[in-house]
């Protein structure tokens, strides 16, 4: 029985939540036994709000262990694992010192504040061993799934063009400010960005025009251009300032030479060249409670990640500030700095 510890108790923290309960209710070798967080007292008896909806506003955590203090609940509980669900600052130094005590980490998506942040990260999973899977939950999410597979096995020829779009209400708290979040470019449209290198790998440079609305916080609204060899053309928008009654919104539309896929309004819609279109059959499952299950399965069965390695997320971050230094001089193309002497 795999034990868990979860780090982070705000929204992002009670999805998790609500999935490891799901898992142990299916028997899946896993138990959440201790739940830390610096306001726990607070947010014990509080509800959040996000982009999608938890399972309850209100939880019952008399079950679990509750710490105000992350050495508290390492000195005190024997943990296989540890989820990570902190502001993205808090992820590096956090990150290694538990891969370096022997434990197992699921950190929340973005990976870390920096690229090179991130690139210890993914040096100190590979140094001890112990695996280490970044909640970059769209490749985990089913109509990407299925996006994924298109692209994969050619079913429609080769892809000609995409566009992605992410947005919904401003974020309130830590969000707002640019220096810890990254704003809605490190924090929001790296969702898409990740979608990309996932499906075509690491872009030859970025164009990006962005701009800040929200005083305090980073880019707010940003619009991207990909390039690669072969000509796609692809594109990814974000828009966190998107209030009244618009909710939340993700999409896609990519076209390929035999066929073209539309996903809007929770539903992927297959345009094949050569016959009557169709919608596709998913999973009703969202990627958080599959991208955590993965996890699980890996670590219970001793395989590595291969959906999501930290190496991967690192190269996300690295084109997310390839577009950062784009928008900073009004969609000039930057290349993509994968380490400190690469240009790709």
């Amino acid at each position: 029985m795999l034990k868990v510890g979860l780090i982070g108790f705000g929204f992002m923290g009670r999805m998790h939540f609500d999935n490891y309960v799901r898992l142990m209710q299916e028997e899946a070798g896993v138990q959440l036994v201790a739940i830390c967080d610096t306001r726990i007292e607070e947010l014990k008896t509080g509800a959040v709000s996000g982009n999608i909806a938890t399972e309850r506003q209100v939880y019952d955590l008399e079950p679990y262990k509750l710490y105000d203090d992350v050495n508290a609940m390492l000195d005190s509980e024997e943990l296989d694992i540890v989820d990570i669900t902190l502001p993205t600052t808090l992820h590096a130094d956090l990150t290694v010192s538990l891969l370096e005590r022997g434990i197992h980490v699921l950190c929340e998506k973005p990976i870390a504040r920096t690229s090179e942040e991130a690139r210890r990260m993914a040096e100190a999973a590979k140094k001890t061993g112990k695996t280490l899977m970044i909640g970059q939950c769209l490749r985990f999410w089913p109509a990407y799934e299925f996006l994924k597979e298109c692209v994969a096995d050619g079913r429609y020829g080769k892809v000609l063009s995409g566009s992605f779009f992410r947005g919904g209400s401003t974020p309130q708290g830590w969000f707002l400010d640019g220096e810890l979040s990254g704003g809605c470019m490190l924090d929001m449209h790296i969702h898409d960005t990740d979608v990309i290198n996932w499906l075509f790998g690491k872009p030859e440079s970025v164009s990006s025009i962005a701009r800040n609305v929200i005083p305090g916080s980073a880019y707010d609204i940003v619009s991207t251009n990909y390039m690669y060899p072969d000509g796609m053309v692809l594109n990814a928008q974000a828009d966190w300032t998107l209030q009244g009654d618009f909710g939340f919104a993700m999409t896609f539309r990519v076209n390929f030479e035999g066929g073209n896929l539309i996903f809007e309004n929770n539903e992927l819609k297959v345009n094949p060249n050569d016959g009557p279109g169709f919608k596709a059959e998913l999973s009703p499952d969202m990627g958080y409670y599959r991208e955590v299950r993965y996890f699980i399965d890996a670590v219970t069965n001793g395989t590595p990640v291969s959906v999501c390695t930290p190496e991967s997320a690192a190269d996300s971050l690295a084109i997310v500030e390839a577009e950062i230094r784009s928008a900073d001089n009004r969609g000039a193309v930057e290349y993509v700095f994968t380490d400190h002497q690469n240009v790709v």
